[in-house]
């Protein structure tokens, strides 16, 4: 599998404009978009800061596995998703972000799959 990318598109609602966050793919066929956002609501400017003038960066998926002290059995594994974006000095500008929905972390996770 290639490079995967968050995408943004501006939304204005209520006389408001604000940007929605997701990654396009296609399932069997279907295309499908999911959405993502960040762990608090002040992750939203960090993620503008990530993006810059840009409409999409890179997706970063971290693989994790959390195991029991005393006897080393994994007790749970699973994915950390992050965007990530590097300017023309080469600088690297990375913002931790999640899937908006428990059906966008599905689709999420068929996508990577």
């Amino acid at each position: 599998m290639g490079k995967m990318f968050v995408e943004r598109e501006l939304v204005t609602k209520k006389d408001k404009s604000f940007y929605s966050y997701f990654v396009k793919g296609t399932l069997r066929g279907r295309e499908v978009k999911v959405a993502i956002s960040v762990p608090d609501f002040g992750g939203y400017t960090v993620l503008d800061i990530v993006f810059g003038d840009e409409m999409q960066a890179e997706l970063v998926v971290t693989p994790f596995e959390m195991k029991d002290e005393k006897t080393g059995k994994v007790t749970y594994s699973g994915n950390r998703y992050g965007v990530r974006s590097t300017d023309e000095d080469g600088k690297v500008y990375e913002c931790q972000i999640k899937p908006f929905r428990q059906s966008d972390k599905a689709l999420l996770d068929m996508l990577l799959g």
